[in-house]
């Protein structure tokens, strides 16, 4: 199947950082964004400054509002927005290309769930692991896992996207990869929260391998392989988003830590921690440290005090 005409849905730093390694892959981008003045800019100029500053972008994007048919589609919308940004779209035969992380609140669906319902006939597949997208659309090397049901399509989608520094290694466990992108976010919440309130390096290295421990327990419970935990999408994303300052949902948990007033924040973490926890007791599955995430998002439960509760709880073997 070729896949030489590429369109990657929503505008923000990460879809326009995915146009453009497309773009360097060798793919005819079209980009499409709600802002007349973001296709203008691209158009015109070749850059796309209110999500990506002064980097120049591949003479091969276009921009445009609508969506007109491609034989690639790559979904980059916040996890939330997702259902609204399909709405309406004929991709029937379609490979899509899923990459938000998180879960949907109030159907407590993952995004391939959610394309499964409001564009039946698409075909899904998941992007991720440990990428920002100032990394990205700036060539730095940047290795990710692009996840489908189809192993001889998945490494055809996986090949149109790959290019000289963008790198997507081919997976079968589609629901594994999605959970952990999904998850790592609740978890980066807590690790951000641990170091705005200055509890010390250990306190995050243990949180950070107790994540990785209780996301053992949650996804193959949840239908994902436990291997899975051990590559991109896994290990290296958890380790990325709990330890760097690029990631947004390890800042809020930064200013949730500090005690800071909590602004409107696109960290997806906020939005699929209560869904995480739905999930978890409806599988009547251990998950502490998700519980915690959400008693500190209420406000009235400080870090300090959540860290004790956890390290007070009776002690067991690490096996």
């Amino acid at each position: 199947m070729r896949l030489d005409r590429v369109a990657i849905i929503g505008a923000g730093a990460w879809g326009t950082a995915l146009a453009q390694a497309a773009a360097l892959a060798g793919r005819e981008v079209t980009l499409i964004a709600r802002d007349p003045a973001v296709v203008a800019e691209i158009n015109a100029r070749q850059s796309n400054s209110a999500h990506l500053g002064a980097q120049p972008l591949h003479p091969s994007i276009t921009g445009a509002n609508t969506f007109t048919g491609a034989e690639l589609v790559v979904l980059a919308v916040p996890a939330q927005a997702s259902r609204a940004a399909l709405a309406g779209l004929s991709l029937a035969g379609v490979p899509v290309v899923l990459t938000a992380k998180g879960l949907e609140q109030g159907s407590l669906k993952r995004q391939s769930e959610i394309l499964a319902e409001a564009a039946p006939g698409a075909m899904p597949f998941v992007l991720s692991g440990p990428s920002f997208a100032a990394d990205v659309a700036a060539g730095r090397p940047t290795a990710v896992t692009l996840a489908g049901d189809d192993d001889a399509l998945t490494e055809s989608v996986a090949a149109a996207l790959a290019g000289p520094s963008f790198r997507p290694y081919a997976a079968g466990d589609r629901v594994g990869v999605e959970l952990a992108g999904a998850l790592k976010n609740v978890y980066a919440l807590a690790a951000g929260a641990v170091d705005g309130a200055q509890l010390g390096a250990s306190a995050r290295a243990s949180l950070i391998a107790r994540a990785f421990a209780e996301l053992s327990r949650i996804i193959p419970a949840l239908g994902g392989r436990a291997e899975t935990l051990t590559g991109l999408a896994g290990l290296g994303d958890l380790t990325l988003s709990c330890t760097s300052e690029q990631s947004r949902n390890y800042r809020h948990g930064v200013a949730l830590g500090r005690g800071e007033a909590q602004p409107a924040s696109l960290a997806e973490g906020v939005f699929t921690a209560p869904v995480a926890q739905q999930l978890a007791h409806g599988h009547h599955i251990d998950a502490p440290l998700i519980d915690a995430v959400n008693l500190l998002l209420t406000g009235s439960v400080t870090i300090d005090r959540i860290v004790a509760g956890l390290m007070s709880r009776p002690l067991k073997r690490e096996d």
